[in-house]
């Protein structure tokens, strides 16, 4: 696929970037597209290896290898070097329902298993799907149409995340009717208040959602679902009985929004927040205002912790950085990951490598070092005189075995404390799993992490007629295999209310 010795001729180049003194000044995507000319000869890079390991979607060493949605990754690059867009984005939309999200916030699985990537630069397959479905977009091509025939069936689909928005398109295109219901006030679940505006520019999601509005999908938001039947000024609730009673079908889609906490002397100070809490609050006050008002009373010219290595303690720090702050350090628990691959860690196995994320750039850009401190955490969160945050201890870690279990275990280095000011904590340390008054309320059985538990392969819970996918599913993972869990859940109802499947 592609050009045959496209990758001895063209060296990778990556779209354009919006420099750091202009980009932190506002909350706009800064990744830029190539011009497509350009673009296509990044596709013919495409090698044709004859074993397109981009494409396999499988687990390796305990972590995915390839694309989950298992996209036509060859074929697609083909078709794009060829300067065939439409039937690239035919292509695409076999395996894809959203490549419009994905190719802005994937961490590329397909590259990091591309062949090209084992002795140079890999494929640009994330952003050759960016130049498809953005051209798909601007020449009409992208329709999500309402069925000719209604099945008589309903689907009730909790959460409007990546898995619940997937599932919707493909149950509705199958003729049930579906409706899906968000807690928020908005839809779009972790896609709207989970990822930063800069990252996900918000109307992608509403260009996307119209569309599904005008196919037939009923979103309900200012809604939770599980608690007993009530009506607010601002939010109803829905118990579980009244959606399995009115409904075919519910998917439990609303992801593992229990956030892990720290539990450090001191916890109870003011300043201290949630990430996803914090990202949320300051998405929010930019959607009501149309961007006008920026919420920079939040960390303007305070000296900020972020606690956690991921994509969103990366995602906090670069908030943080466009709203003032002081300072922005960031702790992650685990030792400083290798420059380069480690013998155990070999090719198509997601590379365990230092990575530099366009947040922890930005913070190197503006205060001239690398915000991350490694195998620390915090010991003691201290207050002042009123009760608000105004330092840390923290304290280095080291691996130890643990005598018990055999494992290998972060304890603190005894005497290493140290004292850093800080005003504002905010925690992105991970979640736990789905939060128990949804699972409690179907009654549906949950693992020892608290996903819903299904048999090996299936979506089905413990109770007939509850579904179950994304990340409340398989715990904390990734949009894209959120998007693929969607599309599974949504063959797998759909077999169960007609039958057989077509989708």
């Amino acid at each position: 696929m592609g050009k045959a010795t496209g990758f001895l001729e063209y060296k990778r180049e990556d779209g354009p970037v919006v420099p750091q003194q202009e980009r932190t000044m506002n909350f706009e995507e800064f990744h830029k597209r190539l011009p497509l000319e350009e673009q296509q000869k990044q596709a013919a890079r495409c090698m044709d290896c004859g074993v397109p390991f981009c494409q396999a979607g499988c687990m390796l060493a305990g972590m995915m290898s390839g694309c989950p949605l298992h996209n036509l990754v060859p074929e697609l690059n083909d078709l794009v070097y060829r300067g065939c867009m439409e039937q690239a984005y035919e292509r695409l939309s076999i395996t894809h329902s959203f490549p419009e999200f994905t190719s802005r916030v994937c961490p590329a699985l397909c590259e990091a298993a591309c062949t090209c990537g084992l002795y140079a630069e890999p494929v640009s397959t994330k952003e050759n799907e960016k130049a498809v479905i953005e051209y798909a977009f601007e020449h009409g091509l992208v329709k999500e149409e309402a069925p000719a025939v209604r099945t008589g069936k309903k689907v009730a689909v909790v959460g409007s995340g990546p898995s619940g928005l997937a599932a919707a398109q493909l149950l509705n295109r199958r003729g049930h009717e579906v409706t899906v219901f968000e807690r928020k006030d908005r839809v779009g679940g972790l896609l709207r208040y989970g990822i930063p505006n800069m990252k996900l520019d918000k109307s992608v999601i509403d260009r996307r959602v119209k569309m599904m509005e005008d196919a037939g999908i009923t979103f309900v938001v200012s809604t939770d679902i599980g608690k007993e039947d009530s009506v607010t000024a601002d939010k109803k609730t829905v118990s579980a009985r009244t959606l399995q009673k009115e409904y075919d079908a519910v998917i439990l889609a609303c992801g593992a929004s229990n956030p892990r906490d720290i539990k450090a002397p001191g916890r109870e100070a003011g300043g201290i927040y949630f990430a996803v809490d914090f990202l949320s609050r300051v998405t929010k006050i930019l959607l009501d205002s149309d961007f006008k008002d920026v919420p920079y009373d939040l960390a303007k010219d305070k000296n900020v912790i972020v606690i956690g290595g991921g994509d969103t303690g990366n995602d906090c720090v670069g908030t943080s950085i466009r709203l003032g702050a002081k300072s922005v350090t960031q702790l992650e628990m685990m030792p400083k990951p290798p420059e380069e691959r480690l013998p155990g860690n070999s090719w198509p196995e997601w590379p365990r490598v230092l990575k530099t994320d366009y947040g922890q750039e930005e913070a190197i850009w503006k205060f001239k070092e690398d915000p991350r401190i490694y195998q620390t955490t915090v010991k003691e969160f201290v207050k002042d005189e009123k009760g608000d945050l105004k330092e840390v201890v923290i304290v280095s870690l080291q691996s130890e075995k643990d005598e018990a279990t055999g494992r290998m275990k972060m304890v603190p280095v005894e005497g290493s404390e140290k004292t850093l000011p800080v005003e504002l904590v905010l925690i992105a340390a991970g979640f736990l799993g789905s939060e128990n008054y949804v699972t409690e309320a179907f009654e549906v059985e949950t693992d020892g992490r608290t996903n819903v538990k299904t048999e090996k392969g299936s979506h089905k819970s413990s109770v007939p007629g509850v579904y179950t996918a994304g990340d409340m599913h398989i715990g904390q993972s990734l949009v894209v295999r959120a998007i693929a869990e969607g599309r599974a859940v949504a063959k797998e109802v759909d077999e169960d209310l007609m039958g057989y499947t077509n989708l």
